[in-house]
């Protein structure tokens, strides 16, 4: 993973991390149940933006290099590691 992008998604998982912290103490705190809800899909779009970013690297990085590595098996391996990534991920 690049750098930039890895210093990106920590950032952003940092954040992330407060978030779920802060979820926590909403349900420690009694809050209201829809306001709960709504902090979750908050959280859970956030972890979507970075599942997106490292998806995005791994695809421009180690997909490309293995395609135009030549290398037949390496090629396949790289595509049924996003196909299987990609259905884990529509579930």
């Amino acid at each position: 993973m690049q750098d930039s992008i890895k210093n990106k998604c920590l950032t952003r998982l940092n954040r992330i991390e407060g978030q779920v912290r802060g979820i926590s103490r909403m349900v420690t705190e009694d809050r209201y149940c829809i306001d709960v809800i709504t902090q979750i899909a908050a959280a859970r779009a956030a972890l979507n933006r970075v599942e997106e970013e490292i998806l995005r690297d791994h695809v421009e990085h180690c997909v490309v290099h293995a395609i135009a590595s030549g290398d037949k098996d390496e090629q396949g391996r790289k595509i049924t590691e996003l196909l299987d990534v990609l259905s884990r991920a529509g579930k």
